[in-house]
């Protein structure tokens, strides 16, 4: 069975925390879905430094970076709007600020305002390609990349 089909099957955000830290590649790179909010809008994940997600000079591998933000804004949404809405990742960029060294965090949010925002949009079957930006930061707060994710969003069955 797939992940997304497994991913589906949570009913409960700790649910949800717990199987996502049993995946594969985030056990392989060390990332942590530290928590994710009891109505799924927001979760915070985090990547300690181990050898096995170092690159060549030691620091961060930046596709463990990426990786450690990638599926969450897609996956709150879903669980956020239901299954009358398809939702997809369309597009994503990394932009790498600093080395990234130790414990890196970041947490992904979405707003009351921005639910509504896309339901309104959507609301006539029409597509929404929202853009979120995501800020990854070591243990001192200082940023070590920004990643861009758009999403592709349309409502399934419109009036």
């Amino acid at each position: 069975m797939g992940l997304f089909k497994l991913l589906k099957r949570p009913d409960t955000a700790p649910k949800m925390r717990r199987l996502i830290n049993l995946y594969g590649p985030y056990l392989g790179a060390a990332i942590r879905v530290d928590h994710i909010a009891d109505n799924w809008q927001s979760t915070t994940v985090s990547m300690r430094q181990r050898w096995f997600n170092s690159n060549a000079v030691g620091v961060h591998f930046g596709g463990s970076l990426f990786a450690m933000v990638d599926p969450h804004y897609m996956l709150m949404l879903m669980r956020v709007l239901g299954p009358d809405y398809m939702v997809w990742d369309q597009s994503a960029c990394i932009k790498f600020i600093k080395p990234g060294k130790g414990k890196v965090t970041a947490t992904m949010t979405l707003s009351d305002q921005e639910i509504e925002r896309i339901k309104q949009a959507t609301a006539g079957g029409e597509k929404d390609i929202p853009v979120y930006k995501v800020t990854i930061t070591d243990d001192a707060g200082e940023t070590v990349a920004e990643v861009e994710k758009n999403l592709y969003i349309r409502k399934k069955h419109h009036d």
